[in-house]
This record gives structure tokens, sequence and C-alpha cells, in this order.
């Protein structure tokens, strides 16, 4: 109830963009938490073959924010949101019809880019419609975010059960109609700053540079992003090492992540709000994610039926830790942006964030995915569990220093 009364608080706008993300994640979701599994099962990549796919899509979406974010600031976000599930479409097609690693990584590439065009562009309209309510409006699109993420894997697993291909085709069909419905239905929302086009695009992007607070920031939440992202790359791999196929448990994975988000989000942000400043709510979010792969790192290596079943309920009290530090993150780090940016440039700010962090998941994925199987081989199954928790301890030990420092305080608008 109260999530319902929280939505209907918000204006119309910010209400649909709410829905739409929902929608998003629903088409994305139905095929994205097995496509590791496909490219390891039928196709049978490679590790390193996997990580690249991934880490190339990844990076195609988050690497390109920075030209979607200045397009929407130059041209208004409605047509950069458009344009994104246009792109989606056609990349989630591509997908299920091919199967050489060049035309794979073509598809990765093109279903990311269009997450580059849409994705600053809903972040920027979202912030500027609920003005100073950002926080909350941040909090509750996360609910309908990981809502998303809950409902995409089970229809992705109904009909995965008959062909991943036939999932990619629907989730084009999704995205398809999607792109429909926001040409109808959502309102045109210009850029905050009318004077954008009258200046040069590298003019915006060296005033992004200069802004010395903002760019230490996205350099220390790389780390965040490359924890987060485990979800679809280590624990969909250790999920199949587990029980052999890893779809029911990957499966699992995602229902208890989007439960998590559902239930707490809301919570989480106002009992936070309540007790820490914003940065100070980062560092706690951060250690969160640190903590969360402990489970699987002290699991592993465990023999017969108790160890297997062991070994999955590690899994899941990681993906349940992982959304709770999501939970505790995204909202604050979504306003620490807006605040660096001075409520200047936004969405170029959100793409040039994105671009940093997108370059940190495309080696972490690299990383991650060859560790995998050198340590297997090697006999240290446990080490790219340690090498995770180290990582957030790392960005954590940043950002602390960074609120000790007062580098996080908001720039003047």
């Amino acid at each position: 109830m109260k999530l319902l009364t929280e939505f209907r608080s918000f204006d119309r706008p910010s209400r649909l963009l709410m829905v739409n993300q929902f929608t998003i994640n629903v088409g994305f979701y139905m095929l994205m938490p097995y496509l590791a599994g496909y490219l390891a099962g039928p196709l049978g990549l490679a590790g390193w073959a996997i990580g690249l796919v991934l880490g190339v899509r990844n990076f195609s979406q988050q690497g390109m924010f920075l030209v979607g974010g200045t397009l929407a600031d130059r041209f208004g976000y409605k047509p950069l949101i458009v344009a994104g599930c246009v792109l989606r479409t056609a990349g989630f097609a591509l997908l299920g019809l091919v199967d050489a690693l060049p035309a794979l990584i073509v598809a990765s590439a093109a279903t990311g880019f269009a997450g580059a065009l849409f994705n600053p562009a809903v972040r920027a309209y979202l912030a500027a419609d609920a003005g100073p309510r950002r926080i909350e409006a941040f909090a509750l699109f996360n609910v309908f975010y990981q809502g998303g993420i809950l409902l995409g894997p089970l229809v992705g697993l109904a009909l995965t059960a008959f062909d991943f291909r036939l999932t990619c085709l629907i989730a084009a069909a999704v995205f398809a109609a999607l792109t429909v419905l926001q040409l109808r239905a959502l309102p045109a929302r210009a850029p905050r700053d009318p004077d954008e086009e009258r200046r040069s695009v590298l003019h915006d992007w060296r005033t992004v540079l200069a802004n010395r607070p903002f760019v230490v920031f996205a350099l220390v939440m790389v780390g965040s992003n490359v924890l987060t992202f485990q979800v679809y790359l280590a624990l969909p791999l250790q999920a199949k090492a587990i029980t052999g196929s890893g779809t029911a448990l990957v499966t699992a994975l995602f229902v208890v992540s989007g439960a998590v988000a559902i239930a707490g989000q809301l919570r989480v942000t106002a009992w936070f709000r309540r007790r820490w400043a914003p940065s100070r709510c980062l560092v706690i979010g951060m250690a969160l994610l640190a903590i969360a792969f402990l489970p699987p790192l002290l699991a592993t290596g465990r023999t017969g039926p108790g160890g297997q079943a062991g070994a999955a309920a590690a899994l899941l009290l990681t993906a349940a830790l992982l959304a709770l530090g999501t939970a505790a993150i995204f909202p604050f780090e979504m306003d620490t942006i807006i605040g660096l940016s001075g409520e200047r440039l936004v969405a170029t700010h959100y793409g040039f964030y994105n671009t940093i962090v997108g370059v940190g998941i495309l080696l972490g994925n690299l990383f991650t995915g060859s560790v995998f199987d050198l340590a297997r081989a090697a006999g240290y199954p446990w080490l790219p569990w340690a090498g995770l928790a180290l990582l957030g301890v790392v960005c954590g030990a940043g950002l602390y220093t960074l609120d000790r420092r007062r580098v996080l305080a908001p720039a003047a608008p």
C-alpha cells in the first residue's frame, strides 16, 4: 500500500518512466540471465569468450553513455529513449539469429548501445521531473527496475525451456511494443539548459572532465558496478558449476535479488537517510557488496550432496546481499552525480560517469571470466570470490576517504 501511495505522489511523466523501466527490464532479463549458459552450453564458448561477449555488451552500453547523454542534453530526452528501444529491438532479434562469435559480438554491441541511448535520458528526465524529491524518485524507480528483474527471468525460464532463440525474438517484440507506447504516451521533455545546442560537444566534455570531484567519484564507483555485475557473470558460472545446467538456480538468484529490492528498497532508503548523509550511505552500501562475496568463498570446495546444497544456498545469500547493497547505494549514487554536476549537463554527466564505469566493467569481466577458468584448473576455486571481496573493501575505503575529505559535497547549481 505504501508503494502505491508513493507512486501516486509523483507526476505523470515520472510514473510513466518507472513503468517503462519495469517493461524494459522484463524484456532485457528474459534472456540476459541465461546468455552466459547459452554461450557456454549450446555454443560451447570458452570462459574468456563469454566474458568478452558480456563485456562488449556492457561496454557498448556504459562505455557509450557519454554519446547518449550528450545527445539527450542537446535534443531532448524523449527522442533518445525511443531511439534506444528501436535499436534494442534490432539487437535482440539479431542475437536470436546468429551463433558465430563475431556476429554475437555485433549483436551484443547493438543491444548495449541501445541502453547507452535511453538510460542517461531516462535518469536525467526523472531527476528533472522529480526535482527536490529525486532520492525518493530513484528509490521507487529501483523498485520498478528490480521488479522487471524479478519477472523477466521467470518469463525467460519458460521460454528458454523451448529455445533460447525464441526468448531473444520475444524480447525483441517486447521492445518493439515499448517503442510504440513511448512514442504515443511519454511527454516531450527538453534539457534544463536551453543553450546546450549553441556550445560545442568538446566544450561540454571538457566541462565534465574539469569537474575533478565528479571524476574521482566515478573512478571509485567502478568497483561497485563491477561487483553488482557479477549477478550476470560470476554467479551464473558458479551456478552452472554446482548443478550442471544452472538454469533453475540462476532463476532463483534473480528471484531473490528482485524480491529483496522490491520489499526493502523504500524502507532501506528511508532508514539510511534518517541516520547518515548520502556520502556515508554509499560507504556502508559498498561494505555490504564486499561482504556479499564471503558466503561462496566459505562454501567453495565442499563436496557431497550437503556441500552442493550449501554452495547453492551461499549463492542465494550472495544475491540477497548484493541486492541489499544496491538498494543502499543506488538512490544516493544517482543523487550524488546530480549534486556534483551542479545540475548542469546532467545527462552528459551521467554519460561520462557510465563511460568510466563501462571501461572498468569490461576489464573486470575479462579478468573474472579468465580467473574462473584458471583458478579451477589450478585447484583454487575460492580465489575469484576472495578477489571480488577485496575489491569491495578497497573501493569502500576510497569512498570513506572522499567522505572524510568532503569531496562529495554538492556543487553550486
